[in-house]
């Protein structure tokens, strides 16, 4: 069973991200922010890391570019509803920074799970 760590700061995005991937047969951490799901990676690392941008605290361009400075092979999934610059731009920045897939929010779930068994 793959392992999945979800980082949103919106409760109801990672709720409905954990049920829709466990249904699909994922094990499916949580976290609020980037300093916590950087935590809980280094504690135990899955095998993708689904992380949202515009977040309070560490958001998630520093938490792609850490993850990414410490284990270059962990495979990244950013999701972007916009910002000050809009969600396009936050989400071909975090594509430069190496994330695997870009997705614009409200996400295409069918799309993820794709995206994640493509990944796996």
């Amino acid at each position: 069973m793959s392992r999945i760590l979800v980082i949103d700061d919106e409760p109801q995005v990672r709720g409905m991200l954990k049920e829709i991937l466990e249904d699909e047969g994922y094990e499916v951490t949580e976290a609020e922010n980037g300093e916590v799901g950087l935590n809980l990676y280094k504690e135990n690392p899955s095998d993708i890391v689904i992380t949202d941008i515009i977040m309070p605290g560490k958001e998630g361009i520093a938490t792609i570019r850490e993850l990414k400075r410490e284990f270059p092979h962990v495979k990244i999934i950013a999701m972007s509803g916009g910002g000050r610059l809009g969600a396009n731009d936050y989400l071909m920045m975090a594509k430069g920074f190496g994330v695997e897939r870009i997705f614009k929010k409200p996400v295409a779930y069918d799309e993820l799970v794709t995206a994640i068994a493509e990944l796996t």
